[in-house]
C-alpha cells in the first residue's frame, strides 16, 4: 500500500449507504413491507438476495440492526453526508423498533428491548434532531428502572450487569435530560468499584482492565462530572501502551492491533487529557491502510474484510485526531460535537 494514504471518503459513503439499505431489507420482518406499500429507500435495494433469511448480511446484523444504523449514520454525519439518506424514512424505521409498553427499543423490528439498542435509537434520533418523536419520560423510566440497589445497571429484564450498561444508561438519560431519574452517586460509586490497580476498569469489580470497558467507565464518569476519581497518569500510561509497532492500538496487552481501538483508547485519552502520549501519525497511517480504497469500508487490520463497525470506529478515531474533512466527535457521547452542542445548548 502507498506510504501516503488518504481517506477515501466518497467510497466510504457509498459503502455505508449500500450496507444501510441492504441490511434493513435483510433484517426486516418477512415480508419487509405490506404488498400494497412500496418499499422505502432505506429498505429497498438488492431485495432478491437481501431478503434471504440465510444471507450473510441477515445473519450477522439481525440482532444488532439498530446498532448498525447508529454506526453507519454517525459515520455519514462525520463525513458531512448525512443527507445521503432520507431522514423521515430512517426515523420511521427506528420507531418501528420501539416497545411502547416498556419504553425500550429492540435491536430490530420484533426484537426484545435492551438498553444497548435504546441508546443507539436515541443517538440516531439526536443526529436528525428528532427526539420529539419520543415519549421521553417513558424511555427514561425504562432505563432508570434497570438500575440496581448497588448502583449498577442491568441490560434488560434478564439482569445481566456490566459497566457497559452503566455508561449506556447514563449517556441515554443525559441526552434525554433525565439524569435526575436515577441515583447518580450510586452509579458513580459502582463504576469506581470496578477500578483496578493498573488504573483501568473492568466489566465488574475485579474484572480485567480492557480498553472497551475503560471507555465505558471514563465516559460515564465524564458525563457525571466525576473524572476526579481517575488516576490520569496511571490510566494514561496503560492506554498509551496499547499502541503496537504497526501504529495501531490493541484492547489489552499482547493482542493484535485493531482499528476499533482507535476509538476506545483515543476517546479515553482525550477525556483524561493524555492523547498526546501516543503517536498520532502512526495511528493515522494504520487506519488509512485498513481502507478498501475501491469499494469503501474499513477493516479491523490491513487487507481484511471491511464491515460497518470498523468503518465507523476508524473514522471516529480520525475525527479524534482532527483529520482534515472529518467533523469533530464528542469523546463522551460518541456523537458529532455539533449534535451534542445542539442538545445541551438549546435547553
Amino acid at each position: 500500500m502507498a506510504d501516503e494514504a488518504e481517506l477515501t471518503a466518497d467510497q466510504h459513503v457509498r459503502y455505508i449507504v449500500t450496507v444501510e439499505k441492504v441490511t434493513s431489507a435483510a433484517t426486516a420482518p418477512f415480508p419487509p413491507y405490506a404488498p400494497s406499500t412500496p418499499p422505502s429507500a432505506f429498505q429497498r435495494p438488492l431485495l432478491s438476495s437481501a431478503q434471504k433469511k440465510d444471507s450473510f448480511e441477515s445473519l450477522v446484523m439481525e440482532h444488532i440492526r439498530l446498532n448498525g444504523a447508529y454506526w453507519g449514520l454517525t459515520t455519514l454525519d462525520l463525513l458531512h453526508k448525512l443527507h445521503a439518506v432520507d431522514a423521515a424514512e430512517v426515523v420511521d424505521w427506528i420507531m418501528s423498533c420501539y416497545h411502547p409498553e416498556s419504553g425500550g427499543f429492540g435491536g430490530n423490528v420484533g426484537h426484545d428491548p435492551h438498553v444497548l439498542y435504546t441508546l443507539s435509537a436515541v443517538q440516531v434520533l439526536c443526529l436528525f434532531d428528532r427526539l420529539d418523536v419520543l415519549d421521553v419520560d417513558k424511555v427514561a423510566d425504562y432505563v432508570a428502572g434497570l438500575q440496581n440497589k448497588d448502583g449498577s445497571f442491568s441490560g434488560d429484564i434478564w439482569g445481566e450487569v456490566d459497566t457497559r450498561f452503566s455508561y449506556i444508561a447514563l449517556c441515554t438519560l443525559s441526552l434525554l435530560h433525565r439524569l435526575h431519574k436515577i441515583d447518580v452517586q450510586k452509579a458513580v460509586d459502582f463504576i469506581v468499584s470496578c477500578k483496578n490497580l493498573d488504573g483501568g476498569f473492568g466489566a465488574m469489580p475485579g474484572g480485567e482492565s480492557h480498553a472497551g470497558q475503560i471507555f465505558c467507565c471514563v465516559g460515564a464518569l465524564a458525563i457525571t462530572g466525576s473524572l476526579h476519581h481517575i488516576d490520569r497518569d496511571l490510566l494514561g500510561w496503560w492506554l498509551c501502551e496499547r499502541q503496537c509497532k504497526d501504529g495501531g492500538l490493541n484492547g489489552r496487552p499482547e493482542k493484535l492491533a485493531d482499528v476499533c481501538y482507535s476509538w476506545w483508547v483515543l476517546s479515553s485519552l482525550v477525556m483524561i487529557d493524555r492523547v498526546h502520549w501516543i503517536d498520532k501519525e502512526k495511528l493515522t497511517k494504520f487506519i488509512l491502510n485498513c481502507q478498501d480504497k475501491e469499494n469503501g469500508g474499513i477493516s479491523d487490520r490491513p487487507d481484511n474484510a471491511v464491515d460497518i463497525y470498523h468503518t465507523y470506529f476508524g473514522i471516529a478515531g480520525l475525527s479524534l485526531m482532527e483529520y482534515p474533512g472529518v467533523k469533530p466527535l464528542d469523546p463522551a457521547y460518541a456523537l458529532p460535537l455539533d449534535v451534542v452542542n445542539r442538545i445541551f445548548l438549546k435547553k
